[in-house]
């Protein structure tokens, strides 16, 4: 089920810090107290293929993001002890070193089954006893979070698919903008386009205008 329009759950979790730093971080308070916008992502696990691409697409972008006031934040299941290896693992060795964000450590998945997006299934075998299946680790699950603390852009990939970071940029910009104007951006919309009126008539004028 979708949390998209939901408060984000107010809950402390563990996190690594890039310096060896043992941390615990509320997305929510983050967020509020802060008075930021927050991407978390979460990934399957440390040490494995598609994911470091991911957390140094991130890190790359980073400076983009604080631009917008946004804090980026990695998260999986592994523990503390296996994200500080991780990023002392040079990056041509599979590793995450330079990586400078904070990654929160849900090792006993309390936030991720908050937010369904574990996977993990279970039955009940022929003597009745529960019969566990799926890689009880994430899937690839996207959080935007705004400035109250409300959730405003979800998104879960399956395992093999990574993520397209620059659309998380272009997401934030619109949401920004919908913010301050009290406009709603069509599809396809980026910084410095035409966005709409929530009203039938600017809906018109702006695709008549995209046959010009």
């Amino acid at each position: 089920m979708s949390l998209v329009g939901n408060k984000f759950p107010n809950i402390a979790i563990d996190a690594m810090s890039e310096m060896g730093d043992d941390l615990k971080i509320n997305i929510f308070e983050e967020a509020t107290k802060n008075e930021q916008k927050v991407l978390l992502f979460w990934y399957p696990k440390d040490f494995t293929f598609v994911c470091p691409t991911e957390l140094h697409a991130f890190q790359e972008a980073l400076g983009e993001f604080e631009k917008r006031n946004t804090k980026v934040i990695g998260a999986s299941c592994d523990t503390n002890e296996v994200h500080f290896a991780w990023l002392n693992t040079p990056k041509d060795n599979g590793g995450i070193e330079g990586v400078t964000y904070p990654i929160l450590a849900d090792t006993h998945r309390q936030l991720a089954n908050i937010l369904g997006i574990v996977d993990q299934d279970f039955d009940f075998d022929e003597e009745g006893n529960e019969a566990y299946t799926g890689s009880n680790v994430t899937y690839r699950a996207t959080y935007l979070i705004d400035e109250t603390g409300k959730i405003f852009h979800e998104a879960v990939n399956d395992m093999p698919l990574g993520r397209n970071v620059k659309e998380f940029i272009r997401l934030i910009d619109a949401y920004t903008h919908v913010q301050k104007h009290g406009e709603v951006c069509p599809a396809n919309w980026e910084e410095g386009k035409d966005a709409m009126k929530a009203n039938r008539t600017s809906t018109a004028e702006y695709l008549a205008s995209q046959n010009n």
